[in-house]
């Protein structure tokens, strides 16, 4: 399996392939081989910044002799105005890289900005806002890395790092015992016994048999109402950890954490964000 650093080179590779193909034929018919210069990162936006050190391999995987000095990290408050680092060298380099750069700052950003707002939503309720999997193909590393920047929490990376049991594997496995009967064993058979397992149910009822089963470690609350949340918290009463996930959104995430459930997943965070506005200008 490929680590994080080598998934996020491929997708370098294949932005840039897309991009540039075989040559910025305009920076090259423009700007003299030797020409030299400056570029500031302008945020035009108020939000999280997200993206800085990804920027940096960016840059680096154009020239590695950019030199970018960096004033504001990822992470931090922004606004319009700041700037959050400049990068000096071959001005060929610097287009070059440009929208790029931009693109995944922008995104990064845009995510990390939208998590915050969720999760200062949660305040005061000790409740975590989640990602999902509803991510952009091939960015998946970069949008979770943001989702983190901004406060949130990630959930499981992919399909491996995590058994879910949704509803279609239960409907396919023949019912709740089935699926997780079938998911521990496949843990002990393989040698995966440090994958957590969690449930996803539909009712008060599902709930109940979930625990008589055991052997999980999450349960997900599938499109239950607040008031129904709360029926469920108390139902489990702190055996196992709890999610609410179906729908929420900014207005009524509070209630849900309210409810008391321990996290609360939203796939908004990633497939629902506007770009922060940012550019990347000669100086």
């Amino acid at each position: 399996m490929k680590t994080k650093d080598e998934l996020i080179d491929d997708l370098l590779t294949l932005a840039f392939a897309e991009d540039v193909g075989d040559g910025d034929h305009t920076t090259l018919s423009t700007i003299p081989a030797e020409a030299r210069g400056k570029s500031r990162l302008l945020i035009k936006e108020k939000g999280i910044l997200s993206g800085v050190e990804i920027a940096r391999k960016v840059l680096e995987k154009v020239d590695p002799e950019l030199k970018m000095e960096v004033f504001i990290h990822d992470g931090a408050e922004v606004k319009p105005g700041d700037v959050a680092f400049t990068v000096e060298g071959s001005v060929r380099s610097l287009l070059v890289a440009e929208r790029t750069m931009l693109n995944i700052m922008q995104r990064m950003s845009g995510v990390a900005t939208m998590t915050r707002v969720y999760q200062d939503r949660l305040e005061g309720t000790g409740a975590r806002v989640l990602d999902t999997r509803k991510t952009t193909p091939g960015m998946r590393m970069l949008e979770k890395e943001a989702v983190a920047t901004g406060g949130g929490t990630n959930h499981r990376i992919g399909l491996f790092d995590m058994i879910l049991i949704k509803d279609n594997h239960i409907d396919f496995a023949g019912g709740i015992e089935n699926a997780i009967n079938a998911a521990r064993d496949y843990c002990k058979r393989t040698g995966h016994d440090d994958l957590k397992i969690e449930v996803e149910v539909r009712s008060l009822d599902d709930i109940r048999r979930v625990m008589e089963i055991g052997g999980v470690d999450r349960i997900m609350f599938d499109n239950f109402t607040p008031e129904l949340t709360r029926e469920a918290v108390k139902l489990v009463n702190h055996t196992m950890e709890t999610e609410s996930s179906g729908g929420i959104t900014l207005d009524t995430i509070r209630a849900y954490g309210e409810a008391g459930v321990d996290f609360i997943s939203v796939g908004a965070l990633t497939h629902s964000v506007k770009g922060l506005d940012m550019s990347f200008k000669a100086m």
